[in-house]
């Protein structure tokens, strides 16, 4: 992985989080006509959740969005700039998000995804999570978290 700073997002990042998300986003945007928008509202998600940011050669290259449950952590949002993928961003961004959940005392880890977005699906699956349901095209996964 290039020479990239993984940390908590401040309200001064959340147009350049924007811009990292609408890049991720943009090749499913393309093909599916149901993606749900994972893009806005990007300084309330700062406010409101437990969002951190990937940053290298000054911008920011990849975002993590925890949202707090009821007994469970949710993964609401996790996107690497398509010029970063494939060096192992994603899958340090998953274990920072199980790191903090069991550090904030959840044993299970949910998430939703879109069934035409594969790449992520295997992403996940590889890393341990399964699949706990279907509804039209949301894919419900989660992971139970040890120590």
């Amino acid at each position: 992985m290039d020479d990239c700073t993984i940390r908590k997002a401040l309200p001064a990042d959340a147009d350049g989080l924007s811009q990292c998300l609408d890049a991720a986003y943009a090749e499913y945007s393309a093909r599916l006509d149901d993606l749900p928008d994972m893009t806005s509202d990007c300084a309330g998600k700062i406010e409101r959740h437990d969002v951190w940011v990937a940053e290298a050669g000054g911008r920011i290259v990849a975002g993590l969005v925890l949202v707090l449950g009821d007994g469970f952590m949710q993964l609401a949002n996790v996107a690497v700039h398509p010029d970063h993928r494939g060096k192992g961003l994603g899958k340090k961004l998953l274990h920072l998000a199980e790191t903090e959940a069991l550090r904030l005392g959840f044993p299970e880890m949910r998430l939703n995804t879109h069934a035409g977005m594969p790449e992520t699906i295997g992403l996940y699956t590889r890393n341990g999570w399964s699949q706990t349901g279907r509804q039209r095209n949301r894919i419900a996964m989660k992971k139970v978290l040890r120590d």
